[in-house]
């Protein structure tokens, strides 16, 4: 059960036209509906109609404000203390939508960041004693996002979703689970909440439910969305292990790959959610599909051993792919995709371990089975030396062939490659966010 509340209106709705709105509640399963009073907020009385019912009419904004308030300078600062904050513990870490900026959930509090240049431009420190935040999800540079609280003292529940608005400071709306809350996805129209074996899709401007997709255990919150104009494609774990499934909303949808005989370890999407890149536990192998027919597109590999594969990300045009895990090293491949030539001859049933196609003791099936394919592998074009066992995530920078990579030990990097020659990325700046100046 979801039950959704709600405490006054934002000052600037995220819509494509912006008529901030009263969050009303309404229960997810149709059980009992409650509202909840948390300290301080205020509390509405409304309740939600029953289906087959108009909405009340949304609150008139007393001004005109803009959906996407720049953060281009610091507008929030922690509270004022004497006393130094305790160390901080990194709980969350991850881009917005257009790579441009960076959320860090602590336990204390969270951050956010700007990429290109790099600075801290707004955080907020809770309490000393505890606020722990495990996931931040930001809505472009908007005033909007989403908190989930984490870590051993967490600021909110972690089976709730707040809804923060940094104009005003406080929290606008929840979303409250019976189970831990994995992740939270946003779009200008959407809210999209990930639990352990379910996902919820909801409507931004009123919170009602609008989709319910069951999925196999998904301790990671795995699930992405696209971010174009046009309609919502969203992928997210099937019920098979190796299984994706693919919701195109546009057309009512749904398409099933086997993209992995293990584990979906990873995976990332396009912004116009067309592409799909997944990896498995095994690591070794990257496979990009067409998410209209789930034809597989192009396979590239990593390396010969097992990794985990930390994230994917594809660059603004979908040129390049890139890759981060704990073997240390953050790799850029070339994407060469051309949807009338797909691959056809690589087999589905491929796993991604290197095996001998024959009985174990058959050098002669060794040799023809394994290096073969082994050496005819598309490898990386640049590659950038991190170090190993680290967490790293990465994203394509906004200036030409540039990578931005995020350490959860507090680690930024911005490396540029060549996209003709390749091999080693050139650092082209090295910061510490966990410390007060930034220094590196």
């Amino acid at each position: 059960m979801a039950t959704l509340s709600a405490y006054s209106s934002p000052a600037a709705w995220p819509n494509e036209n912006p008529n901030p709105a009263v969050l009303l509640q309404q229960s997810a399963t149709g059980e009992e509906q409650q509202l909840d009073n948390p300290q301080s907020y205020d509390s509405l009385s409304s309740i939600m109609p029953q289906e087959n019912h108009q909405l009340p009419p949304l609150a008139q904004s007393p001004s005109n404000p803009s959906p996407l308030t720049n953060y281009s300078s610091p507008i929030s600062s922690p509270p004022e203390s004497s006393s130094p904050l305790p160390s901080v513990a990194l709980l969350h870490l991850s881009f917005n939508q257009d790579s441009g900026c960076f959320a860090v959930g602590t336990d204390h509090g969270f951050r956010i960041y700007n990429c290109d240049p790099f600075r801290e431009i707004f955080r907020r420190d809770f309490d000393r004693r505890g606020g722990g935040i495990g996931a931040v999800e930001m809505l472009f540079r908007c005033n909007i996002l989403a908190l989930v609280g984490g870590g051993a003292d967490p600021q909110y529940p972690p089976n709730k979703v707040m809804i923060w608005d940094d104009h005003q400071s406080r929290c606008i709306g929840e979303l409250s689970f019976r189970s831990e809350v994995r992740s939270v996805k946003l779009r200008r129209d959407r809210i999209i909440v990930v639990l352990e074996q379910k996902i919820f899709v909801y409507n931004f401007s009123d919170l009602k439910l609008l989709h319910q997709i069951e999925t196999i255990a998904n301790p990671k919150g795995l699930c992405a969305v696209s971010h174009g104009a046009g309609s919502l494609v969203l992928v997210c774990p099937g019920l098979q292990k190796g299984q994706v499934r693919v919701e195109h909303y546009a057309s009512k949808r749904t398409k099933f790959i086997m993209a992995h005989d293990s584990r979906i370890a990873c995976f990332a999407i396009t912004q116009d959610g067309q592409l799909l890149a997944t990896s498995s536990t095994k690591g070794t192998l990257v496979r990009i599909f067409s998410t209209s027919d789930g034809s597989l597109l192009q396979e590239v590999r990593r390396g010969a051993d097992r990794a985990e594969i930390y994230s994917l990300a594809f660059s603004s045009t979908a040129q390049w792919l890139a890759v981060s895990s704990d073997k240390g090293t953050v790799h850029v491949f070339s994407l060469k995709l051309n949807p009338e030539a797909k691959m056809n001859d690589i087999s589905r049933t491929t796993t991604d371990s290197n095996h001998a196609a024959g009985s174990p003791g058959s050098s002669l099936s060794f040799f023809k089975g394994v290096l073969p394919k082994y050496f005819s592998s598309e490898w990386s074009v640049a590659q950038f030396r991190l170090l190993e066992g680290s967490q790293y995530v990465v994203a394509f920078g906004h200036q030409k062939n540039t990578v931005v990579i995020l350490g959860f030990d507090g680690s930024f990097y911005r490396c540029q490659f060549d996209p003709v020659n390749g091999g080693e990325m050139t650092q082209l700046e090295h910061h510490n966010f966990l410390k007060p100046d930034g220094s590196s």
